[in-house]
């Protein structure tokens, strides 16, 4: 394999994000932001997100972050850059989707400069990025 600008990176679904991994992850963290594990906090936001907890953007990432350790292996990604336009919730089916965009160097390096975003069905991109990964394994 010999991906080239254009390819599909082959996707990575989560069936179900989990309120209790959020949870879990609030308190590893040591984050007091309730957002994250009480939906009560959530629902009288003026956003209408309802009775759902907001995934905290480092778990949204380790999803595309999935993607890229099963297309291109654990020591892939070389460089990463995300923007977080929209939430993720619990119990949202997330889809980790990506396209080689070109071939570049980093540190005279040969990578894979990739577009990657979560898609939900309904709302779109939730979050969306840049990767680059290490050329030289499909080589």
């Amino acid at each position: 394999m010999n991906p080239q600008p254009g390819d599909q990176i082959p996707e990575w679904v989560m069936p179900s994000v989990s309120a209790e991994k959020m949870r879990t992850m609030a308190a590893l963290l040591r984050d007091p932001n309730p957002l994250h594990w009480d939906r009560d906090a959530v629902a009288a936001l003026p956003m209408g997100l309802g009775h759902r907890t907001i995934n905290q953007g480092p778990l949204g990432l380790s999803y595309m972050v999935n993607m890229l350790h099963a297309w291109a292996g654990p020591e892939c990604i070389k460089r990463i850059r995300m923007t977080f336009p929209q939430v993720v919730l619990d119990g949202d089916t997330v889809i980790a989707r990506g396209t080689v965009t070109a071939n570049a160097e980093i540190a005279g390096q040969p990578v894979l400069e990739c577009t990657i975003w979560l898609e939900h069905e309904e709302r779109g991109h939730l979050l969306e990025g840049t990767a680059w990964i290490d050329a030289s394994g499909f080589v």
